[in-house]
Protein backbone atom coordinates (compact mmCIF):
# COMPACT_ATOMS: atom_id res chain seq x y z
CA UNK A 1 0.00 0.00 0.00
CA UNK A 2 2.63 2.33 0.86
CA UNK A 3 4.38 1.63 -2.74
CA UNK A 4 0.93 2.56 -4.42
CA UNK A 5 0.82 5.89 -2.48
CA UNK A 6 4.50 6.65 -3.68
CA UNK A 7 2.91 5.80 -7.53
CA UNK A 8 0.20 8.26 -7.03
CA UNK A 9 2.15 10.89 -5.51
CA UNK A 10 4.54 10.64 -8.38
CA UNK A 11 1.82 10.87 -11.06
CA UNK A 12 0.55 14.01 -8.83
CA UNK A 13 3.87 15.90 -9.55
CA UNK A 14 4.04 14.56 -12.71
CA UNK A 15 0.54 15.81 -13.78
CA UNK A 16 1.95 19.65 -11.62
CA UNK A 17 4.30 19.56 -14.38
CA UNK A 18 2.66 18.52 -17.39
CA UNK A 19 0.53 21.33 -16.72
CA UNK A 20 2.70 24.18 -16.21
CA UNK A 21 4.62 22.76 -19.45
CA UNK A 22 1.64 23.31 -21.02
CA UNK A 23 1.34 26.91 -19.68
CA UNK A 24 2.86 28.73 -23.48
CA UNK A 25 -0.88 26.90 -24.91
CA UNK A 26 -3.54 29.14 -25.58
CA UNK A 27 -7.29 28.46 -25.75
CA UNK A 28 -7.50 27.87 -29.53
CA UNK A 29 -5.88 25.37 -31.66
CA UNK A 30 -2.69 26.08 -34.37
CA UNK A 31 -5.28 26.66 -37.66
CA UNK A 32 -4.52 27.88 -40.96
CA UNK A 33 -6.97 28.93 -42.64
CA UNK A 34 -6.81 27.94 -46.96
CA UNK A 35 -10.09 29.67 -49.15
CA UNK A 36 -10.34 27.96 -52.13
CA UNK A 37 -12.84 30.04 -54.94
CA UNK A 38 -13.54 27.51 -57.47
CA UNK A 39 -14.86 30.34 -60.31
CA UNK A 40 -12.47 32.73 -59.67
CA UNK A 41 -9.58 30.17 -59.51
CA UNK A 42 -7.82 31.78 -56.71
CA UNK A 43 -6.04 30.19 -53.24
CA UNK A 44 -5.79 33.00 -50.46
CA UNK A 45 -3.97 31.15 -47.28
CA UNK A 46 -3.66 32.95 -43.85
CA UNK A 47 -1.48 31.84 -41.49
CA UNK A 48 -0.84 32.83 -37.73
CA UNK A 49 1.86 35.42 -37.32
CA UNK A 50 2.76 33.54 -34.01
CA UNK A 51 3.19 30.27 -36.08
CA UNK A 52 5.03 31.44 -38.41
CA UNK A 53 7.59 32.50 -35.77
CA UNK A 54 8.15 28.93 -34.71
CA UNK A 55 9.81 28.44 -38.37
CA UNK A 56 10.68 31.64 -40.03
CA UNK A 57 13.44 34.22 -37.97
CA UNK A 58 10.78 37.27 -37.98
CA UNK A 59 12.21 38.82 -34.90
CA UNK A 60 14.85 40.24 -36.21
CA UNK A 61 16.02 42.55 -33.95
CA UNK A 62 15.03 39.77 -30.80
CA UNK A 63 12.59 42.50 -28.91
CA UNK A 64 9.64 39.76 -29.18
CA UNK A 65 7.74 42.09 -31.04
CA UNK A 66 7.15 41.83 -34.19
CA UNK A 67 7.12 45.51 -36.57
CA UNK A 68 5.56 46.22 -39.90
CA UNK A 69 9.14 46.61 -41.20
CA UNK A 70 10.01 43.05 -39.60
CA UNK A 71 7.61 41.56 -41.44
CA UNK A 72 7.55 43.70 -45.09
CA UNK A 73 11.34 42.52 -44.84
CA UNK A 74 10.72 39.11 -43.91
CA UNK A 75 7.35 38.85 -47.26
CA UNK A 76 9.79 36.77 -49.35
CA UNK A 77 10.59 34.37 -46.57
CA UNK A 78 7.04 34.10 -45.78
CA UNK A 79 5.51 33.53 -49.15
CA UNK A 80 8.34 31.20 -50.32
CA UNK A 81 7.75 28.58 -46.82
CA UNK A 82 3.97 29.17 -47.35
CA UNK A 83 3.83 27.67 -51.26
CA UNK A 84 6.10 25.02 -50.79
CA UNK A 85 3.55 23.41 -47.88
CA UNK A 86 0.96 23.93 -50.67
CA UNK A 87 0.52 21.67 -53.99
CA UNK A 88 -2.31 21.85 -56.38
CA UNK A 89 -2.75 19.42 -59.22
CA UNK A 90 -4.95 17.84 -61.28
CA UNK A 91 -4.93 15.28 -63.65
CA UNK A 92 -2.65 16.68 -66.06
CA UNK A 93 -0.29 17.47 -63.40
CA UNK A 94 0.84 19.97 -60.83
CA UNK A 95 -0.61 23.50 -60.91
CA UNK A 96 1.30 26.65 -60.42
CA UNK A 97 0.64 29.41 -57.67
CA UNK A 98 0.99 33.18 -59.21
CA UNK A 99 0.70 35.71 -56.48
CA UNK A 100 -1.87 38.51 -56.36
CA UNK A 101 -1.94 39.95 -53.05
CA UNK A 102 -0.54 39.98 -49.64
CA UNK A 103 -0.71 41.61 -46.24
CA UNK A 104 -2.59 41.00 -42.76
CA UNK A 105 -5.70 39.25 -42.13
CA UNK A 106 -7.20 38.79 -38.43
CA UNK A 107 -9.08 36.14 -36.40
CA UNK A 108 -10.41 35.36 -33.02
CA UNK A 109 -6.66 34.79 -31.99
CA UNK A 110 -4.76 37.22 -33.45
CA UNK A 111 -3.02 38.66 -36.61
CA UNK A 112 -2.21 36.35 -39.70
CA UNK A 113 0.06 36.79 -42.75
CA UNK A 114 -2.34 36.07 -45.89
CA UNK A 115 -1.50 35.96 -49.42
CA UNK A 116 -3.57 35.68 -52.30
CA UNK A 117 -2.72 33.52 -55.55
CA UNK A 118 -3.87 33.00 -58.83
CA UNK A 119 -4.00 29.36 -59.30
CA UNK A 120 -2.68 28.26 -62.70
CA UNK A 121 -2.96 24.44 -64.27
CA UNK A 122 -1.53 23.04 -67.04
CA UNK A 123 -4.32 22.32 -68.95
CA UNK A 124 -6.14 25.61 -67.63
CA UNK A 125 -8.52 23.83 -66.36
CA UNK A 126 -9.01 23.50 -62.62
CA UNK A 127 -7.00 21.99 -59.36
CA UNK A 128 -9.12 18.52 -58.12
CA UNK A 129 -6.18 17.82 -55.17
CA UNK A 130 -4.61 20.34 -52.66
CA UNK A 131 -1.83 18.82 -50.74
CA UNK A 132 -1.18 20.75 -47.45
CA UNK A 133 2.18 20.37 -45.45
CA UNK A 134 2.24 23.57 -43.28
CA UNK A 135 3.15 23.17 -39.27
CA UNK A 136 2.57 19.53 -38.91
CA UNK A 137 5.95 19.15 -37.64
CA UNK A 138 6.04 21.96 -35.67
CA UNK A 139 2.31 21.11 -34.14
CA UNK A 140 0.99 17.63 -34.39
CA UNK A 141 -2.57 19.13 -33.54
CA UNK A 142 -2.33 21.83 -36.30
CA UNK A 143 -4.90 21.89 -39.16
CA UNK A 144 -5.34 22.84 -42.19
CA UNK A 145 -8.71 24.61 -42.52
CA UNK A 146 -10.07 24.80 -45.81
CA UNK A 147 -13.00 26.65 -47.06
CA UNK A 148 -14.34 25.70 -50.99
CA UNK A 149 -16.46 28.32 -52.56
CA UNK A 150 -18.38 27.07 -55.71
CA UNK A 151 -20.31 30.06 -56.20
CA UNK A 152 -23.95 28.17 -55.35
CA UNK A 153 -22.17 26.83 -51.80
CA UNK A 154 -19.61 27.28 -49.67
CA UNK A 155 -18.36 23.82 -47.37
CA UNK A 156 -15.56 23.37 -45.16
CA UNK A 157 -12.60 20.54 -45.32
CA UNK A 158 -9.77 20.01 -42.99
CA UNK A 159 -6.68 18.71 -43.60
CA UNK A 160 -4.41 16.99 -40.77
CA UNK A 161 -1.06 14.90 -39.99
CA UNK A 162 -2.92 11.85 -41.55
CA UNK A 163 -5.09 13.74 -44.01
CA UNK A 164 -2.99 15.92 -46.16
CA UNK A 165 -4.65 15.62 -49.25
CA UNK A 166 -7.82 17.21 -49.65
CA UNK A 167 -10.31 17.01 -52.65
CA UNK A 168 -11.20 19.98 -53.98
CA UNK A 169 -14.33 18.82 -55.72
CA UNK A 170 -17.64 19.24 -54.03
CA UNK A 171 -20.09 16.39 -54.10
CA UNK A 172 -23.74 18.07 -53.88
CA UNK A 173 -25.62 15.50 -53.07
CA UNK A 174 -23.16 14.97 -50.02
CA UNK A 175 -22.22 18.28 -48.72
CA UNK A 176 -24.58 18.85 -46.14
CA UNK A 177 -23.50 15.65 -44.43
CA UNK A 178 -19.92 15.94 -45.23
CA UNK A 179 -20.31 19.93 -43.30
CA UNK A 180 -21.80 18.22 -40.49
CA UNK A 181 -19.33 15.75 -39.62
CA UNK A 182 -16.61 18.09 -40.44
CA UNK A 183 -17.72 19.90 -37.88
CA UNK A 184 -18.77 17.13 -35.11
CA UNK A 185 -14.74 16.46 -35.43
CA UNK A 186 -13.81 19.56 -34.98
CA UNK A 187 -16.27 20.26 -31.97
CA UNK A 188 -14.98 16.54 -30.12
CA UNK A 189 -10.63 17.92 -31.43
CA UNK A 190 -11.32 21.25 -29.79
CA UNK A 191 -12.96 20.11 -26.59
CA UNK A 192 -9.95 17.29 -26.06
CA UNK A 193 -7.19 20.13 -26.75
CA UNK A 194 -8.49 23.13 -25.14
CA UNK A 195 -6.37 22.42 -21.84
CA UNK A 196 -8.99 25.27 -20.10
CA UNK A 197 -12.17 23.56 -20.77
CA UNK A 198 -10.70 19.59 -19.92
CA UNK A 199 -8.96 21.81 -16.64
CA UNK A 200 -12.51 23.04 -15.65
CA UNK A 201 -14.26 19.83 -16.16
CA UNK A 202 -11.93 18.56 -13.78
CA UNK A 203 -12.17 20.92 -11.28
CA UNK A 204 -15.92 20.47 -11.37
CA UNK A 205 -16.07 16.78 -11.13
CA UNK A 206 -13.69 16.81 -7.96
CA UNK A 207 -16.19 16.99 -5.23
CA UNK A 208 -18.02 13.62 -6.82
CA UNK A 209 -14.94 11.68 -6.15
CA UNK A 210 -14.60 12.30 -2.72
CA UNK A 211 -15.04 9.92 -0.75
CA UNK A 212 -13.87 10.65 3.35
CA UNK A 213 -14.18 14.41 2.74
CA UNK A 214 -11.47 15.20 5.10
CA UNK A 215 -12.24 19.03 5.23
CA UNK A 216 -13.75 19.39 2.03
CA UNK A 217 -17.05 21.35 2.30
CA UNK A 218 -18.51 20.14 -1.58
CA UNK A 219 -17.67 16.37 -0.80
CA UNK A 220 -20.55 14.30 0.34
CA UNK A 221 -18.52 11.11 1.95
CA UNK A 222 -22.10 9.22 2.31
CA UNK A 223 -23.04 9.13 -1.09
CA UNK A 224 -23.30 5.71 -2.98
CA UNK A 225 -21.39 5.47 -6.51
CA UNK A 226 -24.55 5.69 -8.06
CA UNK A 227 -25.95 9.35 -6.27
CA UNK A 228 -22.39 10.48 -7.65
CA UNK A 229 -23.21 9.51 -10.78
CA UNK A 230 -26.59 11.37 -10.81
CA UNK A 231 -24.67 14.50 -9.45
CA UNK A 232 -22.36 14.66 -11.93
CA UNK A 233 -24.96 14.03 -14.72
CA UNK A 234 -26.31 17.24 -13.39
CA UNK A 235 -23.82 19.33 -13.42
CA UNK A 236 -22.50 18.24 -17.09
CA UNK A 237 -26.22 18.99 -18.13
CA UNK A 238 -26.01 22.15 -16.77
CA UNK A 239 -22.84 22.95 -18.44
CA UNK A 240 -24.15 21.45 -21.57
CA UNK A 241 -27.24 23.91 -21.59
CA UNK A 242 -25.69 27.15 -20.31
CA UNK A 243 -22.69 26.79 -23.46
CA UNK A 244 -25.12 25.73 -26.08
CA UNK A 245 -27.15 28.61 -25.41
CA UNK A 246 -24.14 31.16 -25.83
CA UNK A 247 -22.98 29.28 -28.42
CA UNK A 248 -26.13 29.58 -30.61
CA UNK A 249 -26.36 33.23 -29.85
CA UNK A 250 -22.67 34.55 -30.62
CA UNK A 251 -22.85 31.97 -33.85
CA UNK A 252 -25.95 33.89 -35.16
CA UNK A 253 -24.45 37.17 -34.08
CA UNK A 254 -27.10 37.90 -31.70
CA UNK A 255 -25.13 38.95 -28.42
CA UNK A 256 -21.30 39.47 -29.64
CA UNK A 257 -18.63 40.17 -26.59
CA UNK A 258 -14.86 41.08 -27.10
CA UNK A 259 -13.06 37.60 -27.16
CA UNK A 260 -9.84 38.88 -25.11
CA UNK A 261 -12.19 39.64 -22.43
CA UNK A 262 -13.87 36.15 -22.72
CA UNK A 263 -10.36 34.25 -22.42
CA UNK A 264 -10.10 35.97 -19.83
CA UNK A 265 -13.01 35.12 -17.93
CA UNK A 266 -12.86 31.53 -18.73
CA UNK A 267 -9.43 31.62 -17.25
CA UNK A 268 -10.48 33.20 -14.07
CA UNK A 269 -13.40 30.79 -13.87
CA UNK A 270 -11.10 28.01 -13.43
CA UNK A 271 -9.41 29.21 -10.77
CA UNK A 272 -12.87 30.27 -8.82
CA UNK A 273 -13.99 26.69 -9.35
CA UNK A 274 -10.56 25.21 -7.85
CA UNK A 275 -10.77 27.55 -4.86
CA UNK A 276 -14.19 26.63 -4.64
CA UNK A 277 -14.09 23.17 -3.85
CA UNK A 278 -11.99 23.96 -0.68
CA UNK A 279 -13.83 27.08 0.19
CA UNK A 280 -17.06 27.29 -1.42
CA UNK A 281 -17.57 31.28 -1.58
CA UNK A 282 -19.49 30.38 -4.85
CA UNK A 283 -21.90 28.08 -2.82
CA UNK A 284 -22.46 24.31 -2.42
CA UNK A 285 -24.48 23.13 -5.78
CA UNK A 286 -21.66 22.64 -7.97
CA UNK A 287 -24.75 22.26 -11.09
CA UNK A 288 -25.11 26.01 -10.75
CA UNK A 289 -21.23 26.96 -11.28
CA UNK A 290 -21.83 24.86 -14.19
CA UNK A 291 -24.17 26.63 -15.49
CA UNK A 292 -23.04 29.85 -14.53
CA UNK A 293 -19.73 29.67 -16.03
CA UNK A 294 -20.44 27.35 -18.78
CA UNK A 295 -22.53 30.25 -20.34
CA UNK A 296 -19.20 32.25 -20.52
CA UNK A 297 -17.29 29.08 -21.62
CA UNK A 298 -20.07 29.06 -24.69
CA UNK A 299 -18.53 32.50 -26.16
CA UNK A 300 -15.17 30.79 -25.97
CA UNK A 301 -16.67 27.65 -27.77
CA UNK A 302 -18.18 30.34 -30.21
CA UNK A 303 -14.93 32.15 -31.00
CA UNK A 304 -13.41 28.89 -32.85
CA UNK A 305 -17.04 28.34 -34.33
CA UNK A 306 -16.78 32.01 -35.81
CA UNK A 307 -13.60 31.00 -37.41
CA UNK A 308 -14.27 28.01 -38.89
CA UNK A 309 -17.84 29.20 -40.69
CA UNK A 310 -16.67 32.21 -41.91
CA UNK A 311 -18.27 32.20 -45.46
CA UNK A 312 -20.12 28.52 -44.52
CA UNK A 313 -23.48 28.40 -46.26
CA UNK A 314 -25.13 26.36 -44.10
CA UNK A 315 -24.38 27.74 -40.21
CA UNK A 316 -27.50 26.05 -38.53
CA UNK A 317 -25.95 22.77 -39.57
CA UNK A 318 -22.48 23.82 -38.76
CA UNK A 319 -23.75 24.83 -35.41
CA UNK A 320 -25.50 21.46 -34.65
CA UNK A 321 -22.19 19.36 -35.90
CA UNK A 322 -19.79 21.36 -33.61
CA UNK A 323 -21.84 21.59 -30.29
CA UNK A 324 -22.82 17.56 -30.65
CA UNK A 325 -19.07 17.02 -31.13
CA UNK A 326 -18.34 18.89 -28.02
CA UNK A 327 -20.62 16.95 -26.04
CA UNK A 328 -19.07 13.80 -27.18
CA UNK A 329 -15.63 15.02 -26.78
CA UNK A 330 -16.82 15.98 -23.12
CA UNK A 331 -18.39 12.60 -22.57
CA UNK A 332 -15.07 10.97 -23.64
CA UNK A 333 -13.78 12.97 -21.24
CA UNK A 334 -15.88 12.02 -18.49
CA UNK A 335 -16.02 8.35 -19.31
CA UNK A 336 -12.59 8.17 -18.63
CA UNK A 337 -11.53 10.14 -15.96
CA UNK A 338 -14.72 10.19 -13.43
CA UNK A 339 -13.92 6.27 -12.73
CA UNK A 340 -10.21 6.65 -12.64
CA UNK A 341 -10.70 9.50 -9.73
CA UNK A 342 -13.13 7.63 -8.20
CA UNK A 343 -11.06 4.21 -8.07
CA UNK A 344 -7.82 6.51 -6.42
CA UNK A 345 -10.02 7.93 -4.35
CA UNK A 346 -10.29 4.73 -2.18
CA UNK A 347 -6.34 5.85 -0.73
CA UNK A 348 -5.38 7.87 1.75
CA UNK A 349 -3.10 9.51 -0.16
CA UNK A 350 -5.91 10.98 -3.10
CA UNK A 351 -7.47 13.54 -0.64
CA UNK A 352 -4.33 14.37 1.23
CA UNK A 353 -2.17 14.77 -1.71
CA UNK A 354 -3.49 14.39 -5.17
CA UNK A 355 -6.59 16.24 -5.29
CA UNK A 356 -4.64 19.35 -3.56
CA UNK A 357 -2.09 19.32 -6.42
CA UNK A 358 -4.60 19.48 -8.45
CA UNK A 359 -6.17 22.13 -7.12
CA UNK A 360 -3.15 24.44 -6.24
CA UNK A 361 -1.58 23.55 -10.01
CA UNK A 362 -4.81 24.29 -11.73
CA UNK A 363 -5.38 27.29 -10.16
CA UNK A 364 -2.01 28.65 -10.30
CA UNK A 365 -2.16 28.03 -14.54
CA UNK A 366 -5.62 29.65 -15.26
CA UNK A 367 -4.27 32.80 -12.94
CA UNK A 368 -1.42 33.03 -14.88
CA UNK A 369 -3.70 32.22 -18.18
CA UNK A 370 -5.96 35.79 -16.93
CA UNK A 371 -2.48 37.28 -16.78
CA UNK A 372 -1.57 36.67 -20.18
CA UNK A 373 -5.21 36.65 -21.79
CA UNK A 374 -6.04 39.91 -20.09
CA UNK A 375 -5.85 43.00 -22.69
CA UNK A 376 -5.05 45.31 -19.62
CA UNK A 377 -1.74 43.76 -19.34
Amino acid sequence: MRGFSHVLRFMAFGLLLSLIASLAYGHKASDSFVYYDQDESTLRVDVALRDLALVLPLDRNHDQLLSGAELRASRGKITGWTEQGLRLSNDSGVCRLKGQQWGLSSHSDGPYAAALYQVICPDNGMPTTLQYNLLFEQDPLHRGLLSIDTGAATTLKVATPDQKTVALAVNGDGTALALFGTFLYEGVLHLLIGLDHILFLLVLILPATLRKGNGFPGSRPGDTFRTRLWSLAGIVTAFTVAHSITLGLAAFNVVALPIAWVETFIALSIALAALNVVWPVLGRKTWKLAFGFGLVHGFGFASVLGDLTNGVSDLALALAGFNIGVELGQLALLVVAFPALYLLASHRVYERAVVPVLLVATGALSLLWVVERAPVF
